[in-house]
C-alpha cells in the first residue's frame, strides 16, 4: 500500500492527518485512511473523507508503532489501545497485513495492553491463526453488526459480519471476539426479528455491547444531501440511544426465557464487555457509575468492586494540575471531576485512575450514562459532571 506525499498528506484536515487520537475506549492509532465500505453514518464525514475510497497510508507500520509508544499518553502495559478505528476497517485485504505487522511490533515489544480492533469484514480462519500468534498483547476483536438491511443507509450485507463473529468465537485462544451491535435506531434496526438475530449471535461471542448512533452535523448534512430519512431532528455530541429504546431492549433481553438460555452476556458500555471478555475489571471505571451495573453479570461486579478504588483527591488535583486543568477538581463517589481539560486528558487520568473523569461543564445525567439528552425525559437523581 503506497504511503501519501507530505504534499497529500497537508492536504487533509489536520484532525485525520494527527494519527493518534485518545478515546475513551482506547489511544487510537490510526496510520491508514480512506475506507469503500459506505456506511452513511460514518465517522469518516467528520473528517471531510468520506469520499476517500481507496486505503492509503500516512506513514510505515513502523513509523506507527514507534508514534504510538512514545506517545505523551501512552502507559506501557496499562493504556488500551485502538487500532484503525476511525478512518477505514482494519481487515479490509489491503489494510489486513499492515494490521498484522503493527500487532507483531507491538507484541515483540512484550507489551500487554488491551488492544481493540473494530470491523464489519470477512474474517477468515486463517486470520484467526495470526490473531492467536499475538503472546503478550490483550487483544479484542469487536465485530460491529446492525442489521441494517436498507442498502441506502448501510451497503454492505450483516450477514458478513455473523459470520466473521462465528469464525472468530470458533477458534478464539488468545484473543476475544465481543459482539459490537450498533448502531441500534429505533424503527430501523430494533424490530422483534432484530433482536432475535442480535440476540442469536450473543451466543458466539465472549461479550455483547449495545449502543446508539453517532449523529453530528456533518452526518446529518450527507442524510439531508442524499435524501435519506433523518433518523433523529437534532443531532448531538453524543450517541444517541433513546431510553424506550434501551428499554425494550433489556426487556427482550432480560426475560425468562432470556435467563434460562445460554445467551450471552449484555454490557452497555464497550470497556465493559471487553473486560468481562478478558476475565478483568472494567479499565474505565465504570463501577462507579452504579446505575450502569444493573444488567452485568454478578461475578462481574464483584470484580469490578474490587478493582474500584477512590482515588486520593491530592495526587489526582497534581496529575490534573499538570495536565493544565483549571478550577476546581473533585473526586465523587461517582468520578473525577475537572475543569479546563479536553477529552485526551481526561481519558489519560481516567485510565491511569481506573475512575471515570468527567468534565463539568459536559455533565453525565443519572441514567442517561454519557449519552445525548434525545429521547430521555428528566429524572431526579444524582447528576455526574
Amino acid at each position: 500500500m503506497p504511503i501519501l506525499t507530505p504534499q497529500q498528506i497537508s492536504a487533509l484536515k489536520p484532525e485525520l492527518a494527527d494519527v493518534i487520537e485518545y478515546r475513551k475506549s482506547g489511544l487510537s492509532l490510526n496510520w491508514i485512511v480512506g475506507c469503500p465500505i459506505d456506511c452513511v453514518y460514518c465517522v469518516r464525514h467528520l473528517f471531510d473523507n468520506f469520499e476517500m475510497k481507496v486505503p492509503r497510508r500516512l506513514m510505515s507500520d513502523e513509523e506507527a508503532v514507534a508514534a504510538l509508544v512514545s506517545h505523551r499518553y501512552f502507559r506501557p502495559h496499562k493504556t488500551p489501545i485502538q487500532l484503525l478505528n476511525r478512518a477505514t476497517d482494519p481487515m479490509l485485504p489491503v489494510v489486513k497485513p499492515h494490521l498484522f505487522n503493527v500487532l507483531r511490533h507491538l507484541d515483540q515489544q512484550g507489551l500487554t495492553n488491551h488492544v481493540l480492533i473494530i470491523t464489519r469484514w470477512r474474517i477468515a480462519p486463517e486470520d484467526c491463526v495470526v490473531l492467536n500468534s499475538f503472546k503478550n498483547l490483550r487483544l479484542t476483536v469487536l465485530v460491529t453488526h446492525s442489521g441494517i438491511d436498507n442498502e441506502k443507509i448501510e451497503p454492505v450485507d450483516s450477514n458478513i459480519a455473523a459470520e466473521s463473529l462465528r469464525t472468530l468465537y470458533k477458534h478464539a485462544e488468545r484473543y476475544r471476539t465481543v459482539l459490537y451491535w450498533r448502531p441500534i435506531v429505533p424503527g430501523l434496526n430494533d424490530s422483534d426479528a432484530h433482536l432475535a438475530r442480535a440476540r442469536e449471535l450473543s451466543v458466539h461471542a465472549h461479550a455483547t455491547v449495545f449502543t446508539g448512533l453517532f449523529f453530528r452535523k456533518e452526518i446529518a448534512d450527507y442524510y439531508q444531501a442524499h435524501g435519506l430519512s433523518m433518523p433523529y431532528d437534532d443531532t448531538a455530541r453524543r450517541k444517541i440511544m433513546p431510553e424506550v429504546a434501551e428499554k425494550r431492549i433489556l426487556d427482550y433481553f432480560h426475560t425468562p426465557e432470556y435467563t434460562a438460555a445460554p445467551w450471552g452476556a449484555l454490557f452497555r458500555k464497550t470497556s465493559c464487555a471487553v473486560a468481562y471478555a478478558h476475565g478483568e475489571a472494567d479499565y474505565n471505571g465504570h463501577y462507579g457509575i452504579r446505575e450502569l451495573c444493573n444488567i452485568c453479570p454478578e461475578e462481574q461486579i464483584a470484580l469490578c468492586r474490587s478493582a474500584w478504588v477512590k482515588p486520593d483527591l491530592a495526587e489526582v488535583t497534581d496529575e490534573a494540575r499538570t495536565l493544565g486543568a483549571t478550577g476546581e477538581v473533585e473526586v465523587t463517589d461517582r468520578a473525577i471531576v475537572v475543569e479546563g481539560l479536553d477529552e485526551p486528558p481526561r481519558y489519560y487520568l481516567q485510565h491511569g485512575f481506573g475512575y471515570q473523569c468527567h468534565d463539568r461543564a459536559k455533565p453525565h445525567h443519572y441514567r442517561q450514562h454519557g449519552r445525548a439528552p434525545i429521547g430521555w425525559l428528566a429524572e431526579d437523581g444524582p447528576k455526574t459532571a
